[in-house]
């Protein structure tokens, strides 16, 4: 009987630990997003700026001649560049190189206030993506804006580290 305790808070444990880490959350656990959610019925389709826009990732490069691959860390930066105005998020999505979904970050639209800036970090070990992975993000503004949407990636191989960015680009 004690067995079958022990062996059934083991199991518990385990699939607990299993749970996926929310992608918005911070070190601390919190949901950075949780502030800047909106109700859906706040992103008006009247808006003076609207764009779609698309950013390269890179999971991983080939950094010799027999091609042997480096995994990279890379960060997604979307940041409002007005002092005033709110800039609407209302979709995020992780594709691989495939073109396949792989995962959407927004349940909801979210606001960034003036010269605000939200992240989304693609861990080392998340080799998802693969080599030519993108994010597609869809933006709009009451006022017209331009935001600046970057990726910049880190990765070492041996002793060297190394680290570039990428620049979104619109595709509306």
């Amino acid at each position: 009987m004690k067995t079958l305790q022990i062996l059934t808070i083991l199991i518990t444990i385990f699939l607990i630990s299993c749970e996926a880490p929310d992608p918005n959350a911070t070190q601390t656990g919190e949901n950075e997003l949780e502030s800047l959610e909106l109700e859906r019925d706040l992103v008006k389709a009247d808006k003076k700026f609207e764009d779609i826009i698309y950013v390269p990732i890179y999971s991983d490069i080939y950094v010799d001649k027999v091609n042997q691959n480096s995994l990279l860390v890379a960060t997604l930066s979307i940041r409002n560049t007005s002092l005033t105005d709110s800039l609407f998020v209302s979709k995020i999505d992780y594709y691989n190189t495939q073109g396949d979904l792989v995962r959407s970050y927004l349940d909801r639209p979210i606001a960034l206030s003036g010269m605000a800036t939200v992240n989304y970090v693609i861990e080392k070990d998340d080799t998802a993506g693969g080599s030519g992975a993108n994010f597609i993000i869809n933006l709009s503004s009451d006022h017209d804006l331009k935001p600046l949407i970057q990726a910049i990636m880190i990765g070492e191989n041996g002793n060297k580290g190394f680290s570039f960015s990428t620049d979104g680009y619109s595709i509306k």
